[in-house]
């Protein structure tokens, strides 16, 4: 039998592949590997598309009935759940999307303490557990919930946090692929100082990368020269990736993205180790390019589909 996790999570089409009854299994089983330790906590986030909803229902559902409390914090971006993950001390973080997929498509994402990605072994054991017949608590030990709707705030505070210089002056058009960048996306460039223009920021939920976003950035090129923007930035739809454009309307990918800002934080100093991370689906010209430069670059099997 395939395994049942990918590259990146469970992802199949949603009330087909991925169905309520999974979802509540694996919620079930990942309270089971992941958490221990008195009333464990986990963070739920989700995109807009409309089954996200019932997923993230049966997914609150299997770990509250595990005996996890349980912090809705609704649409938002992958690396947000992973943040809250960690700033909360939860036992483990879920979000429940497809990525760039179609809309149809859903997923679920498990991220374990610490807010990091699990291994291989703990989404064996996971797997493994679907089926386990094991006690569930009552009465006081079983799980509560509450939604917190000041964390995309929080993940706001915490980009802007990060980034090192303003960028008054800048013009960037910002796609949001109608997905969980739509309003996070905008508004953390705006407290950057940046003029922005914004594309496809609906969350309706039926649009999301529907020709628009990573996948389409083809608005977005034209948007930029149209505005006379400094650059486009183009999320998927869970804002855990980015394309960006250049004022001439040129596509800079990821491979480009990241050549360029281990590039710079070397010369600047602040690259860690002097070593770029990367996945194993980054193009040799990247490691090529860094070489000559000087830093190092190492490949993990990580990805996303």
């Amino acid at each position: 039998m395939a395994r049942l996790f990918g590259t990146d999570g469970v992802r199949g089409l949603a009330n087909v592949d991925l169905t309520a009854d999974l979802a509540l299994r694996l919620s079930r089983s990942a309270a089971r590997v992941l958490a221990s330790g008195e009333r464990p906590q986990a963070i739920v986030g989700r995109d807009p598309r409309p089954s996200g909803e019932f997923l993230e229902a049966a997914v609150v559902a299997g770990l509250a009935s595990a005996g996890l409390d349980v912090i809705r914090i609704g649409v938002v971006p992958t690396p947000a759940v992973a943040l809250l993950t960690k700033q909360t001390g939860a036992a483990l973080g879920v979000m429940l999307s497809a990525s760039h997929n179609p809309m149809p498509d859903n997923g679920i994402k498990f991220f374990g303490p610490g807010g990091d990605k699990l291994t291989d072994e703990q989404e064996d054991a996971i797997e493994a557990g679907l089926d386990a017949a094991t006690s569930l608590p009552v009465g006081e030990k079983v799980g509560r919930v509450r939604e917190d709707l000041t964390a995309a705030q929080t993940y706001v505070d915490h980009l802007v946090a990060t980034v090192p210089a303003r960028l008054d002056g800048l013009r960037v058009v910002v796609d949001c692929a109608n997905g969980s960048a739509s309003a996070v996306g905008p508004q953390t460039l705006r407290a950057l100082g940046a003029d922005v223009v914004v594309l496809s920021d609906r969350l309706d939920g039926w649009s999301i990368n529907d020709n628009c976003g990573s996948t389409h950035p083809e608005a977005l090129q034209a948007a930029v020269l149209e505005h006379g923007a400094d650059a486009g930035i183009a999320h998927d739809g869970d804002a855990d990736r980015c394309l960006a454009v250049d004022a001439n309307g040129t596509l800079i990918d990821g491979d480009h993205i990241m050549g360029i800002l281990a590039l710079a934080m070397s010369k600047a100093g602040t690259l860690a180790h002097n070593t770029l991370v990367a996945t194993v689906m980054s193009n040799i010209g990247l490691k090529i390019a860094l070489d000559q430069a000087g830093v190092s670059m190492v490949e993990t099997a990580v990805g996303d589909r």
